[in-house]
């Protein structure tokens, strides 16, 4: 019986389940389909940053014993069925897939060998723990949740009781970018022999053409190796977690990082663990205790053990229609700018411009501004979710469907969040800079220059006003709108109608929008 292993490309690491399942190195086996890779046009940073990233750990592999077929394809069957004959392969085990089409992806393959689909062990929350956890509750909410996973794995606790006496400190991590605010330094790494190989591929290859039209390639300076990845958690518990709490929201021009940890995009291709993380964070913590704010761990904490966590568990929980959901019947095709950035709204021209550069922008970024328009404009919640699969680094179906669908545009009614996250210029305006060189006017709804987040924002609340008058939180809300004037509800209108006509003639739909 000859045992082979299948890797994918956000499984990199040796205490995967699937190398782990063997008592022994044998044969291992990656695969870069350009197929796979065209899909979407993802960002070109993203490409490099996976298979850079499998060609590294690869070579690690085969430094520790393993006998390792490295195969660029077309697509994953021929390369698989070639492999399987050659090395007589009667098993072929692989790690289950975090991502659901992928999945289904592996049972359509029809190989000739049994296929073991070994336990996920990328996540702290075991998959069964979560949904056991979930058929136990009335509802789902994250802070139930959070505070579950703080007694479960014993992060910041004290016995049974948090530490200070408090699960939550996220009122304390809300401060405006006002002042003088001494942003820390960012690590960054040049591209080695491997990556730029990578990088050279991409720009070269004619099938992915469609993605170098809209991003940056160069300078690309992620991390590709575990080696790299923990460089880049030392050096965020070092220089930047003892501050991280306060500005987390925080937005200013120029700034792409603030004291944000940038470890996303490692840990969702397995270069880090999430547990690890939190060990690290949790212990530099203790060392530091009494000199470093408990808002700063426990706000980072709640991203990776509440946040992050929560996000797989709910997409492991809702069905395969849930992507689907369109709570508000929102179908405006997505604006063009969200592909070239060319938009006079300075504050979606600035994160677009970042994501364009980097393939990134922090969770305030993604859901206040990126979000938040989409939604109180009326834009396809399914259009949005493609949108940010294609273009974040750190972007995949398990993560992306819950924090679009369900967070980001309210797609799915409520079953996540507690109220739908629209606001108008005056957020953006407290927790940023951009307004202040901005072509709009942020106090203006219904002006020649009124910001269209403005008169979006308040004919979002009119024309869904049957439905969210059923939210509780949403009271005091609504009761501001009873405050304009009929004639202020219809210029509103009529500015929200005039934006839609004039930028529907300039969308650019993704391939995969039906």
């Amino acid at each position: 019986m000859a045992i082979g292993v299948w890797v994918l490309g956000d499984q990199l690491w040796s205490g995967q389940s699937a190398l782990e399942s063997c008592d022994r190195p044998g044969q291992v086996i990656f695969i870069e389909s350009l197929n796979h890779g065209q899909e979407l046009p993802y960002h070109s940073q993203k490409l490099v940053l996976v298979w850079s990233a499998m060609r590294h750990f690869a070579q690690e592999l085969r430094e520790t014993g393993w006998n390792v077929t490295y195969k660029t394809s077309v697509d994953f069957k021929t390369p698989l069925l070639a492999w399987i004959e050659q090395h007589q392969i009667t098993e072929l085990r692989v790690m289950t897939p975090t991502d659901r089409p992928f999945a289904n992806l592996i049972q359509q393959l029809d190989l000739p060998c049994e296929v073991t689909l070994t336990p996920s062990n990328r996540f702290i929350w075991q998959d069964q723990d979560f949904l056991d956890w979930a058929k136990s509750r009335k509802r789902l909410v994250m802070e139930d949740f959070y505070r579950e996973g703080r007694r479960r794995f014993n992060v910041l606790m004290v016995g049974d009781q948090p530490i200070a006496s408090r699960w939550n400190f996220d009122k304390e991590n809300r401060k405006p970018p006002k002042g003088k605010l001494n942003l820390p330094e960012a690590i960054w790494f040049e591209p080695d022999a491997i990556t730029q190989e990578v990088i050279d591929w991409v720009k070269q290859s004619p099938a992915l053409k469609e993605s170098q039209k809209y991003w940056a390639i160069e300078p690309f300076c992620w991390g590709v190796t575990r080696k790299q990845a923990l460089q880049v958690l030392d050096f965020f518990i070092q220089t930047r977690l003892s501050a991280f709490g306060p500005y987390q929201d925080a937005m200013v021009t120029g700034e792409q990082t603030m004291w944000h940890a940038m470890l996303s995009p490692y840990l969702n291709i397995g270069l880090l663990h999430p547990l690890e993380v939190l060990e690290a964070a949790e212990k530099a913590f203790h060392q530091n205790q009494g000199v470093w704010e408990l808002n700063s761990i426990e706000g980072f904490v709640r991203q990776i053990l509440g946040w992050r966590e929560y996000m797989h568990g709910i997409y492991l929980h809702m069905g395969e229609d849930y992507p689907s959901r369109n709570f508000f019947n929102h179908n405006q095709p997505l604006p063009a700018f969200y592909w070239t950035s060319e938009t006079k709204m300075n504050c979606l021209h600035q994160v677009i411009t970042q994501v364009k550069e980097i393939g990134y922008a922090h969770h305030i970024q993604r859901l206040m501004v990126l979000s938040n328009f989409a939604m109180i404009a009326g834009i396809s919640p399914q259009e949005v979710q493609d949108w940010f699969h294609t273009a974040f680094i750190d972007g995949y179906d398990w993560v992306m469907q819950t924090n679009v669908i369900g967070m980001g545009q309210f797609a799915d009614g409520g079953m996540m969040a507690s109220k739908p996250y629209a606001a108008s210029a005056n957020y953006i305006n407290n927790m940023s800079d951009y307004c202040k060189k901005c072509s709009y006017d942020r106090r203006d709804r219904t002006g020649e220059n009124a910001c269209p987040f403005n008169f979006f924002y308040w004919d979002f609340l009119d024309r869904h006003h049957d439905k969210l008058k059923l939210n509780h939180r949403m009271g005091q809300i609504l009761f501001n709108l009873t405050k304009l004037s009929d004639e202020e509800r219809k210029l509103i209108r009529q500015k929200a109608d005039q934006w839609r006509r004039e930028h529907q003639q300039t969308e650019y739909r993704l391939p995969s929008t039906p």
